[in-house]
């Protein structure tokens, strides 16, 4: 039996390698697995389910074609594509999980999260992620014309560009004390999340104990994913995008 996870692909028309690379990677790797986690920031942005362009509809015919194989396939909001719905979720045959989510990864207890709820140091995003992931405001967002979502989605983009680039870099990485807070409230050692860009296995202590956090990485010059069995514990790899 194995288990994938896998973040921050951000599909996009202008990242054709990308979507190659996923076809692939879902034909190769996912078909038939026992689960595909996708932990966020799947797409580079998306404005609605109502949207549906090319690249959206042939990603969840492929992702259909996994889960009709036998795969369990789910998805969870990043910050680039926290407006997916349970519509695209039901042609892709992936069930939506909220952020965090504990899961029996083999008989060890896993956290997941997409990420960005960690990085605690950077109080500006954290407002705008409080403001985007309130229902009310979701609502609000979905009944503007398909139009006006499209260009919101390209000003919203544009922005978080020109904000990051001043940012230090320790402000858009975790907080090592949310991390330690996330494991000790859900009482577990593993936690597994994506957002950062920065793939890597953490050694730390929560509730005792030795614990592990797990970052997977982008898909902006690799393939990483991380694969688990019911008889080893969690590797991440890579492979040339």
């Amino acid at each position: 039996m194995t288990t994938l996870f896998i973040s921050d692909l951000h599909l996009e028309e202008a990242r054709p390698d990308i979507t190659d690379a996923f076809l692939a990677f879902l034909k190769t790797r996912a078909m038939s697995v026992e689960q595909l986690y996708i932990l966020g920031d799947f797409f580079e942005a998306w404005i609605g389910d109502d949207e549906r362009t090319p690249l959206q509809e042939q990603v969840a015919q492929a992702l259909k074609a996994v889960s009709d194989s036998g795969t369990r396939i789910f998805l969870m909001h990043g910050n680039r594509d926290f407006l997916i719905g349970e519509d695209f979720c039901h042609r892709a045959g992936a069930t939506l999980l909220d952020d965090p989510t504990v899961i029996d990864l083999y008989g060890t207890p896993a956290l997941l999260m997409h990420g960005d709820s960690l990085c605690t140091a950077d109080v500006e995003y954290q407002k705008f992620r409080a403001n985007m992931r309130n229902p009310q405001m979701q609502k609000m967002m979905l009944a503007r014309p398909l139009k006006d979502r499209q260009q919101m989605a390209r000003q919203l983009r544009e922005l978080s560009t020109a904000k990051n680039q001043g940012k230090a870099e320790a402000i858009m990485d975790v907080t090592p004390e949310e991390v330690i807070r996330e494991l000790e409230d859900h009482g577990v050692q593993l936690m597994i999340h994506g957002h950062t860009h920065r793939p890597a296995i953490h050694q730390l202590e929560a509730n005792g104990q030795d614990a592990r956090r797990i970052v997977l990485g982008d898909w902006d010059r690799h393939v990483w994913w991380l694969e688990a069995t019911s008889s080893q514990a969690p590797e991440l790899k890579k492979a040339p995008l």
